[in-house]
C-alpha cells in the first residue's frame, strides 16, 4: 500500500488477505504459539528469526493493526501498547533512564505531565517543561549534556496550542536528540509530523483512531530517520550490546529503520507488559477504516461550535486553531491545512462556578473523562484530568480554572449548538 492515498491506507493498509483467507483482520486470541522444536523457538528468543511465541511481547493481530498505523504516519516500524499513557512512557523510557534529562512542552495532557513530572522523576529522569511558544534561544538554552529527547503534542490537550514542529525538531537535532510528538488530536489524516522533522510519533488510539469509545490503546511509530549511531554515546541502549538478549546490538541487527521499535518490544514490553489485547486491536482497526471520513466531520462540527461560542456574550474566550481569530491559526494553516480536530476549549464568564453551572445544564453533550469520540462530550479539566496540577502549573499548561473542553462528535452541528446555547442560558 506504499504508493496509495492515505484514505486507501485507512481502509486497506496493514493487512492483505491471500487467496481464500479472511477478508477482515483475524483475531488471534491466543497467549502462546506452538513450535515443533526448541531450536526454532530459541531463534525467536535470540531475535534471529521472525515469529511469535508469547502475546505479552507480540501478537499477529496487534502487529497487523500497528502496521496500518505505521503506513498512515509514513514510518518504518510501529507497535501497539495498552494505552496512550503507556505509549508515551515507553517512547521516552526506551532511550532515557536514571540520570538522564528530557525537555517537554509545558502544554500537554495532564496525565502525561504527571507521568513526566512525578512518576518518571522518581525513576531518576528529570524533565524541563518549556513554553511551547518559546523562542529558539530559550529552547536551545534548555538542553543539557544528558538530554535524551524532546517531547510535545501536535495539538495540546486541552489548551489546543499548535506546536511549531519544525522549530522543536531543529533544536532537538542540533543537540543530537530525537523529537517525539504525540499526534493524537489531529491524527495522520490532518498532520504527519515526520514530514516536518519529528522522529517518533505516539498516539492514544483510544481517541479518534478508535473513535467509538470501545477500547483503550496506544501506539508508537518510528520514522526510521534518526541516526542513533551518530550519537552512540548518548544512546548506549540502542548502540551497544544488550546483555539480556545475548549481546545483540539493535542498530547493527535491525538498522535505523527497526532498532528503536525492536528494542521497545523485545526489552520494555517484555519486562513491563503494557500489552494490548488482540480484541482491542481488532476494534481499533474498525475505527481506522473510517478515520478519514470521521475526521472531516469532527473538524466541521468543531469549527461551527467555535464560531458560535466566539460571538456569545457569556463566553470570555474561545480556542480553536481553525478560527481565523485564534492565536495559532497561522501555525495551523502550516501544519494542519485540512483541519485540526473537533475539540474546542473556551472560558465561561464567571470562572469555575459558571463553568460548573454550564456543564450541569447540558442535556445531549455528556460529561465524560473522554475526548475525540463519535459522541460529543464535555469536561472541566482543572477539576478532573488536570486536578493534580497547581494553579501555576495549570496556567503554564494553558488550562485555566474557567476552561471548558468540548469534544464535538458526529451529530448535527445545529443540535450541538442548541444544547450549548440552552446550557449557557442557565449561567
Amino acid at each position: 500500500m506504499k504508493n496509495t492515498a492515505i484514505v486507501t491506507k485507512c481502509v486497506q493498509g496493514g493487512y492483505q488477505a491471500g487467496n481464500g483467507e479472511p477478508r477482515q483482520v483475524p483475531i488471534i486470541q491466543s497467549t502462546t504459539f506452538r513450535y515443533t522444536t526448541g531450536e526454532a523457538m530459541g531463534k525467536l528468543f535470540d531475535l534471529e528469526a521472525n515469529g511469535y511465541f508469547y502475546s505479552r511481547l507480540q501478537n499477529p493481530t496487534c502487529d497487523t493493526v500497528a502496521a496500518k498505523i505505521c503506513e498512515l504516519e509514513g514510518g518504518t516500524a510501529a507497535m501497539l501498547t495498552s494505552s496512550g499513557q503507556a505509549a508515551n512512557f515507553l517512547a521516552v523510557f526506551n532511550i532515557a533512564g536514571c540520570g538522564d534529562h528530557i525537555i517537554s512542552s509545558a502544554s500537554i495532557y495532564g496525565g502525561t505531565f504527571n507521568l513526566f513530572a512525578v512518576t518518571m522523576k522518581k525513576m531518576g529522569i528529570e524533565v524541563t517543561f518549556i513554553d511551547p511558544d518559546c523562542t529558539e534561544e530559550e529552547l536551545n538554552a534548555a538542553f543539557r549534556e544528558n538530554t535524551k529527547a524532546v517531547f510535545g503534542e501536535t495539538i495540546a490537550n486541552p489548551a489546543l496550542n499548535v506546536l511549531d514542529i519544525e522549530k522543536f525538531a531543529k533544536a532537538a537535532h542540533a543537540h543530537g536528540c530525537p523529537l517525539i510528538i504525540d499526534n493524537t488530536f489531529p491524527t495522520p489524516i490532518n498532520c504527519r509530523p515526520f514530514e516536518w522533522g519529528a522522529d517518533i510519533v505516539t498516539h492514544s488510539t483510544t481517541k479518534y483512531m478508535d473513535g467509538h469509545g470501545t477500547a483503550v490503546g496506544g501506539a508508537i511509530v518510528d520514522s526510521g530517520k534518526f541516526d542513533w549511531t551518530a550519537h552512540a554515546e548518548k544512546f548506549p541502549g540502542l548502540c551497544t550490546p544488550d546483555a539480556s538478549y545475548h549481546g545483540v546490538t539493535y542498530t547493527e541487527r535491525f538498522g535505523l529503520e527497526g532498532a528503536y521499535i525492536t528494542k521497545a518490544t523485545a526489552q520494555l514490553m517484555r519486562d513491563l507488559g503494557v500489552t494490548p489485547a488482540p480484541q482491542s486491536a481488532f476494534l481499533l482497526n474498525l475505527g481506522l477504516e473510517s478515520l478519514h471520513v470521521r475526521m472531516a466531520r469532527h473538524c466541521e462540527n468543531g469549527l461551527a461550535v467555535a464560531k458560535f461560542l466566539e460571538n456569545h456574550p457569556k463566553v470570555e474566550w474561545v480556542t480553536c486553531p481553525m478560527l481565523e481569530s485564534d492565536k495559532y491559526y497561522e501555525l495551523a494553516q502550516k501544519y494542519l491545512p485540512n483541519g485540526a480536530c473537533g475539540v474546542v476549549s473556551f472560558g465561561v464568564k464567571g470562572g469555575r462556578e459558571a463553568a460548573a453551572t454550564f456543564m450541569a445544564n447540558l442535556k445531549m453533550i455528556a460529561i465524560e473523562t473522554h475526548v475525540a469520540d463519535a459522541r460529543s462530550c464535555c469536561l472541566h479539566p482543572a477539576t478532573t484530568t488536570h486536578r493534580q496540577m497547581t494553579d501555576e502549573e495549570l496556567i503554564a499548561a494553558g488550562v485555566g480554572p474557567d476552561l471548558v473542553r468540548v469534544s464535538c462528535g458526529l451529530e448535527d452541528a445545529a443540535d450541538l449548538i442548541a444544547d450549548i446555547e440552552q446550557a449557557l442560558a442557565a449561567v
